[in-house]
């Protein structure tokens, strides 16, 4: 992998893992709604899901690294079960996308410390 490469698949990684946490955290508060509160959290939740996973997408284009293709399909298993209100197993469809994010983003750091850039 080349420095350039490295540093893109840095950036990307752990911007992916920072946008998972977040969705976490509102899949958790959206887990708490109910009826009309329920269905409007649903929809904010939905298109940041669909933001992330275009991320994911961009990232897998932009740097060839297929781990990247381990996280998409993790979160549209997850944009659809919050889509049918299965939102007890979303969490870790989530987990399994930032498993991915991490190894991208490790793997890259390390390639940056090897080289002393880090």
């Amino acid at each position: 992998m080349d420095i350039r490469n490295a540093v893109i698949q840095y950036q990307y990684g752990e911007l992916i893992k920072s946008e998972l946490m977040l969705a976490s955290q509102l899949i958790t508060v959206l887990s708490g709604q109910k009826d009309s509160e329920l269905a409007g959290g649903k929809q904010i939740v939905l298109q940041f899901l669909e933001g992330v996973r275009n991320d994911v997408q961009s990232a897998l284009h932009e740097t060839q690294n297929t781990e990247f293709n381990k996280a998409i399909s993790p979160l549209s298993l997850a944009i659809s079960m919050v889509e049918s209100n299965a939102l007890q197993s979303v969490l870790g469809q989530i987990g399994t996308a930032m498993t991915a994010a991490t190894t991208v983003a490790q793997s890259a750091w390390q390639e940056l410390s090897t080289h002393g850039y880090i």
